[in-house]
C-alpha cells in the first residue's frame, strides 16, 4: 500500500471516529477524547523524556474531578481556563524568544503538560456543555474550522507562498499561506453561523479567527517540542499522519482561548 493511500484511509478513519462519536452521543464524545487525552499524555512525555506513571495519575484525577461531571460552576471553568492560559502564554514567550520549550526540570515538565495538556482536553470535553445541554456541533465548528484552515493555509502557501512565516521551526510555512488560512476560515465562518445558528455569523467569524490564528501556534509551539526532542512525529498512532498530538496539536492549543470567547458570549448573550 502506498504511502499516500495508507495517509488518506488513515485520514478518513480519524475524521469518521471523531465526527461519528462527537454526533452519537455526550457519551460516546467523552469516551473518545479521555482515550485521546490519555494517548497524548503519553506522547507529550516521550517528547519530554518524562516517566508515564505521575502524569497518568493526574490526567485520572483530572479527568475524575472535571470531566465526568460537566456541569461545573462559572469560577471552576474560569479557574482551569486561566491555569491553560498560563502555560499557554509561557509558551509563547519561549517559542518567540530564546528559551527552549522543552525543559529539563521534572517538576516543570509536570507543570507544562497540565497547562498545555491535560487541561486543554479537559476544556475540549467541557466545551459543549457550556450551554447546559449537549450541543455537539459546537465541536464539529471547531474541527471543519481547524481543518478549513490547514487546507486553504497550504493551498495559497504551495501558490504564492515567498515569505516564510517561521523558517527555524517550521521551514514550510508562509506568511502568504497563513494570512490566506485565516481569511478563508474566517470567510467559511459566515457560511457555516447561517446552519449554525446557535451563535451568529458575526460571533462564528470570531471564533474562526480564534482557531486559525491560534491553531498555527499552536502546531508551531508542537513542532518546536519534536524539534528539541529530535522527533519527526509525537507518536505513530495514526499510519502517515503520527500521533494524537500531531493530529490535535492546534485544537488543544486554541480551545484556552476559545473557550474564553465561548464563555463571554454565553454570559453576555
Amino acid at each position: 500500500m502506498s504511502e499516500s493511500l495508507t495517509r488518506s484511509i488513515s485520514g478518513i478513519v480519524y475524521i469518521a471516529l471523531l465526527l461519528g462519536a462527537t454526533l452519537l452521543s455526550s457519551i460516546s464524545f467523552k469516551i473518545l477524547f479521555v482515550v485521546f487525552m490519555f494517548i497524548a499524555v503519553h506522547e507529550y512525555c516521550r517528547l519530554a523524556k518524562l516517566k508515564t506513571t505521575v502524569p497518568f495519575i493526574i490526567t485520572l484525577t483530572g479527568f475524575v474531578l472535571f470531566g465526568i461531571v460537566t456541569t461545573s460552576a462559572i469560577y471552576e471553568n474560569l479557574l482551569l481556563n486561566a491555569a491553560a492560559l498560563f502555560v499557554s502564554v509561557g509558551l509563547l514567550v519561549r517559542l518567540f524568544g530564546k528559551s527552549r520549550i522543552v525543559v529539563s526540570d521534572d517538576n516543570t515538565k509536570i507543570v507544562q503538560l497540565i497547562g498545555y495538556v491535560i487541561i486543554p482536553f479537559l476544556l475540549i470535553i467541557k466545551l459543549p456543555f457550556l450551554g447546559a445541554d449537549y450541543n455537539p456541533y459546537v465541536i464539529v465548528g471547531m474541527f471543519v474550522m481547524i481543518w478549513a484552515n490547514d487546507t486553504f493555509a497550504y493551498i495559497v502557501g504551495k501558490s504564492i507562498g515567498k515569505n516564510k512565516l517561521f523558517e527555524r521551526i517550521s521551514p514550510k510555512k508562509t506568511i502568504e499561506g497563513f494570512i490566506g488560512g485565516v481569511v478563508f476560515t474566517v470567510a467559511g465562518a459566515y457560511i457555516l453561523g447561517l446552519y449554525f445558528t446557535f451563535l451568529t455569523p458575526l460571533q462564528w467569524m470570531g471564533f474562526a479567527a480564534i482557531v486559525a490564528v491560534f491553531g498555527t501556534l499552536g502546531d508551531l509551539v508542537e513542532s518546536q517540542l519534536k524539534r528539541k526532542a529530535g522527533v519527526k512525529d509525537s507518536g505513530n498512532i495514526m499510519p502517515g499522519h503520527g500521533g494524537i498530538l500531531d493530529r490535535l496539536d492546534s485544537v488543544i492549543f486554541a480551545v484556552p482561548f476559545l473557550f474564553l470567547y465561548y464563555q463571554i458570549i454565553l454570559y453576555v448573550s
